[in-house]
């Protein structure tokens, strides 16, 4: 059982003049009206500091928040391996099964929050889906936390990855199908291929290839969510294991698996970039699992 948490937004100028029932409900689709109904009416949600009614109007600007009483969350890995450590840098291996950050019912049992237990202040500057293992990056200074971020969006880093596919692919290839957002009927949306999406390109090198499956080492040069699941989905070959991407890079038809959910291969091996204090090459490794070895 964890302590609790507060989650906390500011009202934005395209939710003023909604009830603060109706905003719940459309914006955090995991519980159900009558549910919200429920929290609101037991006084865990505040408007501006006051208890909140459920046909309160809000205004722009205004704080609302959820004062989300202690619960019990899904059980999870909580080991990690510090792979490089200095002043301003933390590399560490997330384990499968283990989600980066906060989200879906987790909190403490997060990487973030373990590394935290450790590393006081260390902020995480990318995310690995709970299904994937392998490197994780920390910043642990004020530089770290400047300089990490602007060289993931200058295209500074490199970031190879492990994965284990459907079928028999090619030497190398690359794909660059559009990734944005798609209707679901659970969640209302969730990243897929999408013509109206936002670019990625995706580059793939077989290791080694067999009738019904290959192992392949990824490069990406863009970060969209999901977006290794997805492109690999779209080219034909989805990660073995994959309950909820399917042909075309586009959730499975029947619905039943949700984005988080785990069972496929894919590590995060490699990170290259420039360290952001110094400006030295820094290459970090994290051994890839035994299924994932040539």
């Amino acid at each position: 059982m964890n302590a609790g948490f507060s989650y906390v937004e500011q009202v934005g100028a395209a939710d003023a003049g909604r009830s603060v029932l109706e905003h719940l409900a459309r914006t955090r689709r995991h519980s159900t009206v009558d549910e919200w109904c429920r929290r609101i009416e037991a006084g865990e949600v505040e408007l501006d500091g006051a208890r909140a009614g459920a046909s309160d109007r809000m205004r722009a600007g205004q704080r609302l928040v959820w004062h989300r009483p202690p619960w019990e969350e899904p059980a999870a890995p909580l080991d990690f391996a510090v792979v490089y450590r200095d002043d301003d840098v933390l590399a560490v291996a997330k384990p499968r099964g283990l989600p980066t950050m906060a989200a879906g019912g987790f909190h403490t049992h997060t990487l973030q929050w373990q590394v935290r237990r450790r590393f006081a202040g260390a902020v995480a500057v990318h995310r690995l889906g709970r299904g994937t293992s392998g490197l994780v990056l920390f910043a642990r200074s004020a530089a770290a936390r400047r300089g990490l971020p602007r060289a993931w969006a200058a295209g500074a880093v490199v970031r190879r990855y492990r994965g284990l596919v459907v079928g028999r692919t090619a030497t190398r290839f690359t794909i660059d199908a559009p990734i944005g957002l798609v209707p679901h009927p659970r969640l209302g949306s969730v990243h897929a291929a999408s013509p109206a999406g936002k670019a990625a390109r995706t580059h793939v090198r077989t290791l080694a290839a067999g009738d019904d499956t290959s192992l392949v080492e990824i490069d990406i040069e863009t970060g969209r969510p999901d977006q290794i699941r997805i492109h690999l989905a779209a080219a034909g070959h989805p990660l073995v294991g994959d309950p909820f991407y399917g042909a075309g890079g586009l959730p499975r038809a029947d619905g039943r698996a949700l984005p988080g959910d785990g069972g496929y291969r894919l590590h995060a091996t490699r990170l290259e970039l420039p360290h952001p204090v110094t400006g030295a090459p820094l290459a970090i490794e994290a051994p890839s699992p035994r299924e994932l070895r040539v």
